[in-house]
């Protein structure tokens, strides 16, 4: 049997994922960072984008924002602001709050608004991301 870490992934709304997993690819803010089993310990913030497990050989996928990850050699905690697997993304949904977000960006909004349209709409990227990675 191969040497697994436990994956955690937490949303203020749920444990969305707790699973033992050979293998996590996810977006760090240093760019895309691969995690195998007795990884160096260390704690870094992730970016809104896309999630790998490997589990039993195979690998699943999860759109993820903005939010943290404590690595540890036996388990990834993932904390972030949204965690949907692909299998559960709506992808016309998804597309429909790409078209919103980006109209809305176009608009002459104020800071705040401006920060809260760019999340919606790097959520709703990862999301298409995952989805159409699905696809293939």
């Amino acid at each position: 049997m191969a040497a697994t870490l436990k994956l955690e992934i937490v949303t203020p709304e749920a444990k969305t994922y707790s699973e033992d997993v050979e293998m996590v690819t996810l977006p760090a803010s240093e760019g895309e960072m691969g995690i195998l089993p007795q990884h160096v310990p260390l704690m870094t913030q992730i970016v809104p984008g896309e999630i790998i497990a490997r589990k039993e050989g195979r690998d699943y996928f999860l759109a993820v924002g903005e939010g943290f990850v404590e690595v540890t050699g036996e388990r990834v905690a993932i904390m972030t602001d949204m965690a949907i697997r692909a299998e559960n993304i709506d992808e016309a949904e998804a597309e429909e709050a790409r078209q919103r977000a980006e109209a809305r960006l176009a608009e002459k909004l104020d800071d705040t608004e401006a920060a809260m349209v760019s999340a919606a709409l790097a959520h709703s990227l990862a999301q298409l991301k995952v989805k159409r990675r699905q696809h293939r």
